[in-house]
């Protein structure tokens, strides 16, 4: 399998990303899910040097999944954006002030 640097879109932190060719991840399929449920990872599978599909763990599936709920949710995204305004301006909350101990 080839491996391909990318670069978030935030480029803070440079993650490596896998490619297979179809015909590859037709014939390895049973590997390929095995290296990824092990991994906790995300394979991409191309179509004519194309990426065309990607197979990835169910943890990191079902994670994708609650990242995009809380994502679509536009009050908690204010919330959050608020909070991180509030941390970069260092209004911090002590942990006793929210949890009383």
């Amino acid at each position: 399998m080839a491996t391909i640097m990318a670069i978030k879109k935030d480029r803070t932190m440079a993650e490596s990303y896998k490619y297979v060719p179809i015909t590859k991840a037709k014939n390895d399929l049973l590997e390929i899910v095995r290296q990824v449920e092990k991994e906790d990872s995300a394979i991409a599978v191309t179509k004519n040097g194309v990426p065309a599909a990607v197979i990835l763990s169910m943890e990191r599936f079902e994670r994708l999944l609650e990242t995009l709920e809380i994502l679509s949710d536009e009050e908690t995204v204010k919330s959050l954006r608020k909070s991180i305004r509030q941390a970069r301006a260092g209004k911090w909350v002590r942990y006793e002030e929210v949890f009383g101990r």
